[in-house]
């Protein structure tokens, strides 16, 4: 299948390259190479651009750029803040985290479990919402650190992030937020916030693969989880990644420039949306009763299985997901949605579709016009199949 008969509405999964990204960085990975530690004039040019990229990605967060600290994506960052906190903290072992966390919060979670550590995973209701009484209640004295995602990647809810990290700020304990799905995607105004630590990655908003970012506040200590040559004001040893980290600055540059057309995506993830509820029954949204990042629809077809809906999508040149694209090839089924509906099967039967700002109306048209015919195709499968068992 030619490259342009693909229609990608998997971009919470990750998005294409802005070609101005790639032109950025382009002389960076051929003419201007030095490294930016070294003290002669030649590495200047790559430590300016740096300095530049961090300015952008700094206007982008409403932060201070002395704030930020690059790394090579959304995991790390995670990773070093549940790390650091932990250091601070030589009493308090305990951690409270969302049970619709992405693998990267959970999974370090469960490794602090089995050495020891505590770990309070809340539950969310049936439109994943978080309980904020609920959460305020699971502070303990010993807790180091509360980290909850502000956009959910499967399912696009939306939590109350800074209302959180505001009783987090009363509780006197670090709150952390994986911003990977939100960033680019709505308005953050980091300093008038109570947010101590937030991650991101720059290929969810139009920037390359294997960089992102960590804030740190500036009043919040922090403990490298990487030590080396003292780089990133000491937060993040490791020669700088310098095109990557410029591209990661373009798109941050673009991101702000193009949040006020946030608005065309949602229109997009809308039309899309109504279409397929008025010409699927038994369809619905996972999460409709609850804020949601723009530009995700977490679609629940009954009576289909979603893995054959992605096979049979992916023939027709339809690119999205049965949830995160760290899960692809687990044969577990979401643990988001389970977390949701824990009794029902929707988990089994649901796919997300996630759109982004390269999507052109003909492809939502084309979508619109193929997924049903799909889901029908599916379920008269399923029919067949339950009337031959019968008879027989």
């Amino acid at each position: 299948m030619a490259d342009d008969e693909i229609i990608y509405l998997d971009n919470n999964a990750t998005t294409p390259l802005d070609p101005a990204v790639v032109e950025e960085m382009l002389p960076f990975l051929t003419k201007y190479y030095g490294n930016p530690s070294s003290g002669y004039a030649f590495a200047a040019r790559a430590r300016k651009a740096v300095d530049l990229a961090r300015e952008r990605l700094a206007a982008l967060l409403g932060c201070a750029p002395s704030e930020i600290a690059f790394t090579s994506g959304g995991t790390e960052s995670n990773n070093a803040v549940i790390h650091s906190a932990l250091q601070f903290e030589p009493h308090g072992k305990h951690v409270v985290a969302s049970a619709v966390e992405h693998s990267a919060v959970l999974r370090p979670c469960q490794d602090l479990e089995k050495h020891g550590g505590r770990v309070t995973f809340l539950g969310v209701d049936r439109h994943g919402n978080v309980d904020l009484a609920e959460l305020e209640a699971a502070i303990r004295p010993d807790t180091a650190l509360v980290s909850m995602m502000w956009a959910n990647n499967e399912t696009g809810v939306l939590f109350p992030v800074p209302k959180i990290a505001e009783i987090c700020r009363r509780k006197g304990v670090f709150f952390h937020t994986d911003a990977v799905q939100a960033v680019g995607k709505i308005p953050i105004r980091l300093r008038e916030t109570a947010i101590n630590f937030l991650s991101l990655s720059a290929h969810k908003f139009h920037g390359p693969k294997g960089v992102g970012a960590l804030y740190v506040n500036g009043r919040t200590r922090f403990s490298s989880l990487i030590a080396g040559g003292g780089q990133e004001n000491g937060r993040r040893g490791g020669t700088e990644n310098v095109a990557g980290i410029v591209g990661l600055g373009k798109a941050a540059e673009l991101a702000l420039k193009y949040l006020t057309e946030g608005r065309n995506v949602r229109l997009a993830r809308d039309r899309f949306e109504k279409a397929i509820l008025e010409s699927v029954g038994g369809a619905s949204v996972n999460g409709a009763g609850a804020l949601r990042i723009a530009n995700t629809s977490s679609l629940l077809f009954e009576g289909i299985e979603a893995s054959a809906v992605l096979l049979l999508l992916d023939r027709h040149g339809i690119c999205c997901s049965a949830g995160s694209a760290c899960r692809t090839g687990s044969h577990e089924a979401s643990h988001v949605l389970r977390a949701m509906n824990p009794n029902g099967d929707g988990a089994r039967r649901s796919v997300r579709f996630s759109f982004g700002r390269f999507n052109t109306q003909a492809e939502i048209d084309r979508a619109i016009e193929i997924v049903p015919k799909v889901i029908e195709k599916l379920r008269a499968t399923v029919m067949r199949g339950a009337v031959v068992e019968a008879a027989t």
